[in-house]
This record gives structure tokens, C-alpha cells and sequence, in this order.
């Protein structure tokens, strides 16, 4: 309530605060602390300043069965890719498959966030985002930055818990090297390259001049993996989208596509479940390579989190509350307190 109310105190329409404001929420209950509520500070500001539109609707560039391509009119992201998948969603019920790609839309916060609800309705989702604005990741063997971490997640059903994948084409996202850096803090490994293309573990490294780069998924070794993934989602997000990099800078933005199948227009969910239920015994009856308790599938960490926090209280990064003072006092709004 906290996070919604500063929303609609910031002249945020009543139904897009409420939904950007569970998203947020939803982020850090899954232990994404990057992604969660730390976006809320810079996203009051952007609204502060009308870099972020606080009321309106998207318009619908071209819609057939199963594709449309919105423009998301600097809309919040959360909001926009919630009312994408329930219209993808829709389009998979009668054909099958439905895809919204939606150029123009401001910043989507964690895509994890999105995707139980798609899979507690026995759908399969995939979220793809890029900003077309930023250049934080270098190509592989190169080291001067040309896109972004563009995220790649899905939601996969089974019998039990969904597999929920959120995963960064670079070797981890912007959000946690700045974390790391403001706190003081190293990289575990050498997941950058300085401006001397010198690979280094000094998350600085990415903003102080003259910048270095992120490194694509797999590092210096087979970072052609990561490269060629980012390719993949810069052509299913700006490309489909036909606005991106080649278009003139606009803020803090982003291109996103969403995929939405129903398992029932092809082997059916049931059949579907078992199949995905075997994988995921397969995968966690491996034997474990010394050092490592268990196989655990993608999601399974941030769901066990995700109820631990619902039964206990959300477990807020330290520097989330402080960040968000002078919003409150700002908006006259009262910040809740710490449970004891």
C-alpha cells in the first residue's frame, strides 16, 4: 500500500499505480533486490520530471490473430506487459499462440514478476526486454558497450511448482553491479572489461569514464553464447517492434516482447505437464558435483522466498527505505515500519 499510495500521490492513475506497485512488490518477495522496490525511488523521479506518463492507454499500431504491436506511450512498463499478457493470453486460447510486442513503453522492472500468472493458468509465457537507449554489455571479444543486459525469461508449468527463468544475455544485470558498487562492493569474478578491454571485477568499471562494458553471457571464455542471445532478443524487441537503435533516443525506455502458448492447442497441458515433470526429476536427481547441496530448477529459490516473506514480512534491501524518505515526506505518506 505504501508503494502504491506514493504512486497515486505522484498523479499516477489509480489501476496503473496499483499494478506497478505489485510488481514491484512481487520482485523483491522473489528475491530480486535490484528489481524490485529500488526501482520505485528512480521511477518517482521520472515521473516527477514527465519522463514517465501517468495516465493514458496504449495504441494498438496492428493487431491479427495471433501478433500486435503496441505503442506503449511511455506508459509504466509493469502495467503495460500485465495488460500484453492478458491480451497474448487471450489470442493463445483461440489460435493457439499470441504475441504483443510493445515499442515505446517505459522500463518493466523484474520480469520474473509476471510469469506465475500465466503459469498458474496452465499457459507457457516468455518475456523478452531491451532499452533502446542504453549501452551497457560488450559484444563478445569486443569492449566498447552496444546494448543492454536484454533479460530472456519464461514460465513453464508442471505439476507442481512452475519453472520460472529470468536470465540476463550479459553476464549479470546492471541493476546488481550498481548494487555491488554503491555498497562497496567487488564482483565475484572478472564480469567486466575496463576501457582497456582488460577483464576486471570492479563494477565502476561500467559507469566511470572512460567506461568499460558488462560482459555477454559466458564471460571472455564463450561469451559468443551471451552475444549471440542479446542479437536474438534486439530482433524480437526493437526489430519486430520497427523503433530501436537506429531511432533517436527518447529517456528511459523500453521495447518488449511478449509469447504466450497454450498447451492445450498442441500436445495437450496434461501431456505437457508430464513431459516437463520428467525433465525436472531428471534435472533434480543429478548427482550434485562436490560443494553443491542439490539441484535446485530455475524459480525454485525465489519461490521458497516468496512464501517465507508472505508468512514473515518482505525482507527489504537496506539502502530500499532510506532511498524513499524524501519521496514520503514529498507526499505526506507515512513509511512502514520494521517488524519486530
Amino acid at each position: 500500500m505504501f508503494a502504491r499510495t506514493l504512486l497515486e500521490r505522484a498523479g499516477v492513475r489509480g489501476d496503473i499505480a496499483r499494478d506497478l506497485a505489485d510488481i514491484l512488490l512481487e520482485g523483491d518477495l522473489l528475491g530480486h533486490t535490484t528489481h524490485g522496490l529500488a526501482l520505485l525511488p528512480p521511477y518517482l523521479d521520472e515521473l516527477a520530471h514527465d519522463r514517465m506518463a501517468k495516465n493514458g492507454e496504449p495504441t494498438v499500431l496492428s493487431s491479427r490473430a495471433a501478433a500486435q504491436i503496441w505503442d506503449g506511450n511511455r506508459l509504466p512498463g509493469p502495467w503495460l506487459v500485465l495488460r500484453a499478457l492478458g491480451a497474448a493470453a487471450t489470442m493463445a486460447r483461440e489460435t493457439g499462440t499470441g504475441t504483443v510486442v510493445i515499442r515505446r513503453s517505459h522500463h518493466i522492472a523484474c520480469l520474473a514478476a509476471y510469469l506465475k500468472r500465466m503459469t498458474d493458468a496452465g499457459l507457457v509465457a516468455i518475456i523478452q526486454s531491451s532499452d533502446p537507449t542504453v549501452a551497457a554489455v560488450a559484444s563478445h571479444g569486443g569492449m566498447t558497450p552496444f546494448v543492454t543486459p536484454n533479460p530472456i525469461a519464461a514460465g513453464v508449468p508442471t505439476s507442481a511448482d512452475p519453472i520460472l527463468i529470468d536470465v540476463s544475455t550479459s553476464i549479470t544485470s546492471m541493476g546488481y553491479a550498481l548494487q555491488q558498487m554503491r555498497a562497496g562492493k567487488q564482483l565475484p569474478g572478472a564480469w567486466l572489461v575496463d576501457a582497456a578491454g582488460r577483464p576486471t571485477a570492479d563494477p565502476a568499471a561500467m559507469v566511470k569514464e572512460p567506461k568499460g562494458a558488462l560482459l555477454p553471457l559466458g564471460g571472455i571464455d564463450a561469451g559468443h553464447k551471451g552475444f549471440a542471445l542479446a542479437l536474438l532478443v534486439e530482433a524480437l524487441t526493437g526489430g519486430l517492434a520497427g523503433h530501436g537503435r537506429a531511432d533517436p533516443p527518447e529517456g528511459w525506455t523500453g521495447t518488449t516482447f511478449v509469447q504466450v502458448f497454450d498447451p492445450g492447442a498442441f500436445g495437450g497441458l496434461d501431456a505437457f505437464r508430464r513431459q516437463m515433470d520428467a525433465v525436472a526429476a531428471a534435472a533434480r536427481g543429478a548427482k550434485p558435483r562436490p560443494g553443491v547441496d542439490r539441484i535446485r530448477l530455475p524459480g525454485e529459490r525465489g519461490l521458497a522466498c516468496y512464501r517465507d516473506q508472505i508468512a514473515h514480512g518482505v525482507a527489504l534491501y537496506p539502502a530500499i527505505l532510506p532511498a524513499l524518505a524524501a519521496w514520503a515526506q514529498k507526499y505526506d505518506v507515512e513509511a512502514p515500519k520494521a517488524l519486530t
